[in-house]
């Protein structure tokens, strides 16, 4: 095995990104000396954790430009990189090793197994038959890049690690994750890299309003949600929780307006519309005439339309319990008819949702070439995933990132080690 204090590559940071592009580069050069460095005790957690345990592994989106489209942050930026690997081939390598992917409705895709174990099993068994050596519970102190006079003007890096080691590599990749983690962030500081400021990008909604208490779990399968502010609006399931409101839908909106949404300190108005595939005051005709005696709080007259949150709008719109579609007066038919396509509602802060710890800002993408992801400011240096300022919305995305700048930084590498090779 590999003597600690040499390597071609060393990798800093155990997640996603940084094993993909270790196993890329150990697969694409057999016999290449690669490290990863992880400094919790066990690697891959954020997989572990992500959709719920089961990993949603990338999205049922296979046309370059359409895909780059869910990135609020590097979307034009990653047209290119998608081009040389996206989610067919992300599909393919797991498949190769074994692993099936299945497709659910809204276009996300898992394991079939339904558990994130699959792929974090997958990624290690791969990273351990590609000789990738794997340290935990050790992270990078520091990183210096110096001139090496064999061949004249190139970098070797040392790592100074937290075990007292010092390492010596040929390259170095940071994949450290969001760089609201101090270490991302200095390291790439420290090798010349001016970075993005770090803000939330997903993140549920804290609403405290009398329609929405005690409705925690209760959901809506396809809403549109706006927020006049900042001039952004998005579509999607809403789901209402002990604090407010989240969901496919609000995150969306919260990853497009992340900026300014944090420059607004999370206290906005947004605006609801329930029922965005429905004519409300169509259906509304049709059921006076139709079923005149039924009452109107009893159940809404949309198929799927949560009742427990159907009622509380006929409340805020001061709608008896006893009164019939027949006695609806046009004044109180107008004001439901807005609680369900124009509902206003006071946002006073934000929520973490659930396991998705994603933020906005990073490595600046115009100091990176993104054909190889490497640095234009100290050669040599890599970067892959979350630390670049690139994030997706909700559904696969942002893991479909790190398997993208993962493969072509560890392909990049690799060609480096060879070329490096061929001149000697």
């Amino acid at each position: 095995m590999s003597s600690l204090s040499d390597w071609d590559l060393v990798v800093i940071g155990g997640g996603a990104a940084g094993f993909f592009a270790a196993i890329t580069c150990a697969d694409s050069y057999p016999g290449a000396r690669v490290l990863i460095l992880e400094k919790s005790a066990n690697t891959l957690g954020k997989v572990k954790i992500s959709g719920g345990g089961r990993c949603n592994v990338t999205h049922a989106c296979y046309e370059p430009k359409a895909l780059a489209k869910n990135y609020p942050r590097g979307s034009k930026a990653l047209i290119g990189p998608f081009n040389r690997w996206a989610t067919s081939d992300t599909v393919d390598w797991f498949n190769a090793r074994g692993v099936e992917l299945k497709t659910e409705s809204d276009g996300r895709m898992f394991p079939a197994s339904n558990t994130s174990k699959t792929i974090v099993d997958c990624l290690k068994d791969a990273a351990h038959h590609a000789g990738v050596v794997v340290k935990t519970s050790t992270s990078a102190i520091s990183v210096n890049a110096q001139q090496t006079t064999d061949p004249p003007q190139s970098l070797h890096f040392t790592v100074a690690t937290n075990q007292g080691e010092t390492l010596r590599s040929k390259s170095v990749l940071l994949a450290t994750g969001g760089t609201r983690l101090a270490s991302g962030a200095r390291l790439s500081e420290s090798l010349g890299h001016t970075l993005i400021p770090n803000v939330p990008s997903l993140f549920a909604f804290n609403i405290d309003d009398q329609r929405l208490d005690d409705l925690p779990g209760v959901s809506v399968a396809n809403a549109s949600v706006s927020a006049p502010d900042i001039k952004l609006s998005a579509d999607g399931p809403l789901l209402i929780t002990h604090h407010g409101l989240s969901g496919p839908g609000i995150l969306k909106l919260s990853a497009w307006g992340a900026r300014p949404l944090h420059a607004l300190d999370y206290q906005f108005s947004i605006a609801i519309n329930w029922t965005p595939d429905i004519d409300v005051a169509d259906t509304f005709r049709q059921i006076r005439s139709q079923h005149g005696k039924r009452k109107v709080c009893s159940r809404a007259p949309f198929e799927q339309f949560p009742k427990r949150l159907w009622k509380r709008l006929c409340i805020a719109s001061e709608i008896p319990d006893e009164c019939s579609w027949s006695q609806l007066s046009k004044d109180s038919s107008n004001q439901l008819i807005q609680e369900l396509t124009r509902g206003a509602f006071k946002v006073s802060g934000k929520s973490i949702n659930k396991d998705e710890f994603v933020t906005c800002g990073g490595v600046k993408l115009s100091d990176v070439n993104m054909k190889t992801l490497e640095s234009k400011i100290t050669p040599g240096l890599y970067f892959a995933g979350e630390v670049l300022d690139i994030d997706g919305i909700t559904g696969g995305f942002n893991f479909q990132n790190a398997w993208t700048t993962g493969y072509l930084s560890g392909t990049a590498i690799a060609e480096g080690i060879a070329a490096r090779l061929h001149n000697i």
